[in-house]
């Protein structure tokens, strides 16, 4: 099961790189100010959580359910926040309370990989 969050962690990462050139060279005209500062939050949450669920599936490799538990949190409070952030910033209406779920997701994973470094 670690390897899902180490796979997770990669293809979150070959995302957000992909993300981040189409944000600098691609994005429409008029897409700047409240937009764009929109984006660049999504692009640096998801490009942090990459890492960490790397850091979960390392983690997970020794059994540690914690961890798991924390690669979970990060894999969908990175789909749920990063999405609803995107979805608004492309001019589409609110996802209601998908971006504050997924943010206390990812607090939630942050907390959860802290307990696993403290277990043997």
């Amino acid at each position: 099961m670690h390897r899902l969050w180490l796979f997770l962690g990669a293809i979150a990462g070959l995302i957000v790189v992909g993300l981040s050139a189409w944000a600098a060279h691609g994005t429409p005209a008029g897409f700047d100010g409240v937009q764009r500062r929109a984006v660049d939050n999504a692009l640096m949450i998801q490009g942090w959580h990459a890492l960490a669920l790397i850091a979960a599936g390392l983690m997970a490799e020794s059994g540690r359910r914690l961890a798991h538990l924390a690669g979970a949190a990060f894999s969908l409070g990175t789909v749920m926040f990063c999405a609803a952030v995107w979805w608004s910033a492309l001019g589409n209406p609110s996802l209601g309370g998908a971006a504050p779920i997924g943010g206390m997701l990812l607090m939630a994973g942050w907390a959860l990989l802290a307990l696993a470094a403290l277990k043997r």
